[in-house]
């Protein structure tokens, strides 16, 4: 038994949507007590740190409908059923940014709500850039602005919440660490 495991003894479906899906299960605790967790499922996601050959990271500007505001972001998106992610980084590289990297380099895997939800970010850093031609289109419903940003600008777009999201202030924490330290060649 892993230490605190939860053993599920009940799954209710509850929603089935195009994204995620939510499950209400029963649980039987470690000290024998049953409890209900509510759970969202979701598929996976990518994200890239993507820096210029000029050391300029490269942000996307978009609407971000649960927190009613725009955010900014390193680009990212959800896997599609049986895609390697470093495909999905690709991809999605390239669908909101117009760039293709000469090198790609996974950088870690980490959770992003373990409370309630199992979605994990396949986190990859982007060097050796280049512009595509003929870029993919954008998904139809997703509208986003480019940006390329100094260290120092990303800096002051965490404090002043412009850049919100855990993905986007870690890949600003790891790029202060990794040009601080010369590691970026």
């Amino acid at each position: 038994m892993k230490k605190f495991e939860e053993k599920t003894t009940k799954t209710t479906p509850i929603y089935d949507g195009r994204i995620i899906k939510l499950q209400i299960d029963d649980v039987t605790l470690p000290n024998g007590q049953v409890a209900k967790r509510e759970i969202i499922k979701h598929p996976g996601a990518v994200a890239v740190i993507a820096v210029t050959d000029e050391g300029k990271l490269v942000l996307v500007e978009q609407y971000r409908k649960a927190l009613e505001r725009s955010i900014i972001e390193i680009p990212a998106g959800k896997l599609e059923p049986g895609e390697e992610p470093v495909m999905t980084a690709r991809r999605e590289l390239e669908e909101e940014t117009g760039y293709g990297a000469h090198q790609l380099t996974f950088l870690q895997t980490f959770a992003t709500s373990p409370g309630f939800a199992d979605e994990v970010i396949h986190l990859f850093v982007a060097k050796g850039l280049y512009t595509i031609v003929n870029k993919a289109d954008l998904d139809e419903d997703e509208f986003v602005e480019l940006l390329e940003v100094s260290l120092e600008e990303a800096q002051v777009m965490v404090a002043d919440q412009r850049i919100y999201d855990a993905k986007t202030a870690f890949a600003v924490l790891w790029l202060a660490a990794n040009l601080e330290n010369n590691l970026l060649a």
